[in-house]
């Protein structure tokens, strides 16, 4: 016999599964490094931006403050500091002195038309520039053209002064005039700090900063992967195993059950679950196996008794009376049309297409018919007077079928009485039919509703039953709301109570 295999198609959902999965971890995770990566970039470039723009604040800060203490331009930017470059501008942008990096130097006329945080390039490098206007004196410009030294035209001043205090009174007030003037054109006059600093530290670094994650970012998404894979096929074998058991699990092999692994996580309960499906399925099919015996069985028996009288009317035809074997015939067809009719209204019960109509029904009238059609019928003595009006909305044939079901079971097991009652109380219309037989005992009380159960299989199958009458009391009981069950009968037989919601 060749070995029962699984589809293909299973293998490659499974595969796509755990490609699915892994795929859509390292997209997330790439998508969320991607974007830490710009942010990352994009602020560590201000971070390390702000650094020489603050050192180049600093250089002009220094020298401001050089100047306004009265140094030269020329003392004040003394200094040699690689990337970097300072400069002291006049108020026509020419340069009066620079200092810094000697290669930078040369170029210091450039930093006179860049704006304060602006950038420029200088020997092929980039860098920031910052720029300010102290609040210097005269003297410090006259100090710019002279380099530091005296100029003559003070000189000649104080020779002046020392004329005027030779008694030159007149020429000296022209002299002290002519003096403020060029003070007030000295104090006029307008000096700008220019200092710039190099980027290329900045830049270096924030270069090798993406080129390391460039490097980590797939490096890590890799490793991702790698793990997502593995993690997710290990996760993903029980769930593998529990399917190729299950795969072998077959009509005839419904017995067989998933291994538990123990715990309460989502494969245990995987497993906890099918397992109990495979419990329903298992007790369904024995359910079906059972009553397709039974029911095999109780058609075989009035077939076989049709059979048999027809056979003896054929080979001995003075030997049995034809209205003998018409009554005989139409017994055993009654018989097969009451177990088929119930045999349809468990199965459509089974289905959930009883179909029960929604209307009120008199339950009393249903009653009080049953017991006038046994009085009848039977020499059974029939106590009806405990039958009181009640009403409920389902299906008048079921219920019906219902009260004449317990009534003709109720008179079959009956020793010489059966006793109905009704009452609608509470909201519920509660229905007792007793007997005084045998009664049914306890551990006996919920197979009596099971299909083809008989307590008493001789007796019931000579007095006609079929062992699908309470059966189907239970299922039409049940789709009506209701409920049914057995107590001890104060007759000393069973006591059928059915409850059912009043109308």
């Amino acid at each position: 016999m060749a070995e029962h295999a699984p589809p293909v198609g299973r293998r490659g959902r499974r595969g796509s599964l755990r490609l699915r999965t892994t795929a859509a971890a390292v997209l997330a995770v790439a998508v969320t490094l991607g974007l830490f990566t710009l942010v990352f970039a994009v602020v560590q470039r201000a971070v390390l931006d702000d650094a020489p723009r603050s050192a180049a604040e600093a250089d002009v800060s220094r020298v401001a403050s050089a100047l306004e203490a009265g140094q030269t331009p020329a003392v004040a930017v003394a200094g040699d500091a690689d990337g970097t470059l300072v400069v002291v501008l006049d108020s026509a942008g020419a340069v009066l002195a620079a200092g810094g990096e000697d290669d930078l130097v040369a170029e210091a006329t450039r930093l006179s038309t860049v704006p304060s945080g602006g950038r420029a390039r200088l020997d092929g490098e980039a860098f920031v520039v910052e720029r300010d206007t102290p609040d210097v004196a005269g003297g410090a410009t006259d100090g710019a053209s002279s380099g530091g030294e005296p100029s003559a035209s003070a000189s000649r001043d104080d020779d002046d002064d020392d004329d005027d205090s030779s008694g030159r009174g007149g020429r000296g007030a022209d002299d002290d005039a002519a003096g403020a003037a060029d003070d007030d054109a000295a104090d006029t006059a307008e000096l700008t700090v220019v200092a710039a600093r190099s980027l290329d530290e900045a830049q270096a670094a924030s270069a090798a900063s993406l080129v390391t994650l460039g490097v980590a970012v797939p490096v890590a998404l890799v490793v991702l992967g790698v793990t997502t894979w593995f993690v997710v096929g290990r996760a993903l074998r029980p769930v593998e195993a529990m399917r190729r058991e299950v795969d072998e699990v077959t009509a005839a092999r419904l017995d067989r059950r998933l291994r538990d692994p123990g715990g309460r996580d989502e494969i245990a309960r995987l497993a906890r679950t099918l397992n109990g499906m495979l419990d329903r399925l298992d007790a369904s099919a024995r359910a079906q196996r059972r009553f397709v015996g039974d029911a095999s069985h109780e058609l075989k028996t009035p077939l076989a008794t049709i059979r048999q009288h027809a056979e003896v009317a054929l080979l001995h035809p003075g030997s049995i009376d034809g209205q003998a074997l018409a009554g005989t015939v139409l017994g055993e067809e009654a018989r097969l049309t009451a177990l088929v009719q119930g045999l349809l209204v468990l199965a459509r019960a089974d289905e959930g297409q009883l179909g029960v109509a929604r209307r009120p029904v008199d339950l009393d009238d249903l009653v009080v018919a049953e017991a006038s059609r046994l009085r009848a019928s039977s020499p059974i003595r029939v106590d009806a007077t405990g039958v009181g009006p009640a009403r409920v909305v389902g299906d008048e044939p079921l219920l019906g079928q219902v009260v004449r079901n317990l009534v003709a079971n109720a008179a079959r097991h009956a020793t010489s009485t059966v006793a109905l009652a009704l009452v609608e109380r509470d909201g519920r219309a509660v229905l007792t039919v007793d007997d005084d037989g045998a009664g049914v005992p306890v551990v006996d009380r919920g197979r009596v509703f099971e299909r083809f159960v008989r307590l008493d299989e001789a007796r019931d199958r000579d007095a006609g039953g079929s062992g699908l009458g309470l059966a189907i009391v239970a299922e039409i009981v049940r789709v009506h709301g209701g409920a049914v069950r057995v107590d001890d009968s104060p007759l000393g037989g069973a006591r059928f109570v059915v409850d059912l919601p009043a109308g």
